[in-house]
C-alpha cells in the first residue's frame, strides 16, 4: 500500500502556499493550521477566495484532500472541567471542523487537553461530548481524530486505553467519522517502547488498535528531544533525537502506515520564508528524502 509522506509546511502567505511548498518538495501529504493555533478560532470562517486558492494549490501539488490534515488550535482543552473554558473549546473544535469540511480536508487532529481536576473518566466523557457536538453540528466526510499526548501533567490521551475510553463515548452512528492518530514523539515521551525492536513497536501499535477497534488515521513522524517516559513534548529531526531512524523504518514497513497521511512536524530551517516563495524548507526535504528511502 502507498505511503503518503508529507509535512506541516510553513504557511507564510497562506495555506495555499503551504500546499505549494509541499508540492514543490514532491510530498504526498500535508498538514496545515486553518486558523492561528494560539487562539480558539471559534469565529474564523473560510472566505471563497481562500478556498479557491487552496484547492488550486492542492491540485497543482497533486495532493488529494484526503491526504491533508488540519491541526486544531493548541488552546482547545476539550477535557477541561471548567464551565467557561469547555464550551469555548467545544465551539473552537466545531469551527475547526467546519473550516476543514469547507476546505475539503480529509481529517482534523486535535490534542484533547488536560483533566485539570484529575478525573480522567469524566475527561473522556467531555472529550467525546466535544467530538459529538462538532459532528452533529457540521455534516461532512472529514474525520475528527484524537491525537495521543506526551503525558505531561494531567494531559489526557497519553495511553491507548484513554484514547479508547473517549471514543467509546461517541455515539455509534458517528463513530466512523472519528478515530485517532499517533505521534511518535508523544508515544516515546509517554513511556511506550517503540525503539528497542520491530516487535516492540508492533506491540504498541497492536495495543492501540485492539483498544480502539481500528488502526490510526494518521501518523506524526517526529524524533524526540526527551527520553522515553520523560513526558517532554519536544520534536527533533529524525536521527537527532532519542528515538533514532530505525523506528521510523520499522513503522514505514508496518501495514498500518499505508494509505494514511504520514506527517513530519520536525523543526524548520527558515521560519521567515517570503510569502511568495514556494520553495520547500531544506529540513523538510532532508526528512522527506530520508523517509522515502525507507520505502524505496
Amino acid at each position: 500500500m502507498t505511503r503518503y509522506i508529507g509535512a506541516h509546511t510553513i504557511d507564510n502567505g497562506g495555506i495555499h502556499m503551504a500546499a505549494r511548498r509541499a508540492g514543490t518538495g514532491g510530498m504526498r501529504a500535508l498538514q496545515v493550521f486553518t486558523a492561528i493555533p494560539k487562539y480558539y478560532g471559534e469565529k474564523v470562517g473560510v472566505k471563497p477566495e481562500r478556498l479557491e486558492r487552496f484547492r488550486e494549490a492542492l491540485a497543482a501539488a497533486k495532493i488529494d484532500g484526503e491526504r491533508v490534515v488540519s491541526h486544531a488550535a493548541y488552546v482547545l482543552n476539550t477535557a477541561s472541567p471548567d464551565d467557561a473554558k469547555w464550551p469555548r473549546a467545544r465551539d473552537g473544535l466545531t469551527k475547526e471542523y467546519e473550516r476543514s469540511v469547507t476546505l475539503g480536508i480529509g481529517s482534523v487532529c486535535f490534542h484533547p487537553g488536560a483533566a485539570t481536576d484529575g478525573d480522567r473518566d469524566a475527561a473522556a466523557e467531555r472529550v467525546a461530548a466535544a467530538i459529538t457536538y462538532a459532528l452533529e453540528k457540521v455534516a461532512g466526510d472529514t474525520r475528527l481524530l484524537i491525537e495521543n499526548t506526551a503525558g505531561a501533567g494531567n494531559t489526557y490521551a497519553r495511553t491507548a486505553s484513554e484514547v479508547a475510553n473517549a471514543l467509546r463515548h461517541v455515539p455509534k452512528k458517528l463513530r466512523a467519522r472519528t478515530g485517532y492518530g499517533l505521534d511518535t514523539c508523544h508515544l516515546h515521551a509517554s513511556g511506550y517502547d517503540i525503539t528497542s525492536s520491530p516487535a516492540a513497536l508492533k506491540a504498541v501499535l497492536d495495543e492501540f488498535e485492539e483498544a480502539t477497534g481500528e488502526p490510526p488515521g494518521f501518523f506524526h513522524l517526529n524524533d524526540s528531544e526527551g527520553a522515553c517516559a520523560s513526558n517532554v513534548d519536544r520534536h527533533r529531526l529524525i536521527g537527532e533525537g532519542t528515538i533514532g531512524p530505525d523506528t521510523f523504518k520499522w513503522l514505514l514497513h508496518d501495514s498500518r502506515s499505508g494509505g494514511i497521511p504520514l506527517i513530519l512536524e520536525t523543526p524548520q530551517l527558515d521560519y521567515e520564508i517570503a510569502e511568495d516563495d514556494d520553495a520547500p524548507d531544506p529540513y523538510d526535504l532532508q526528512m522527506f528524502a530520508l523517509l522515502s528511502s525507507f520505502v524505496a
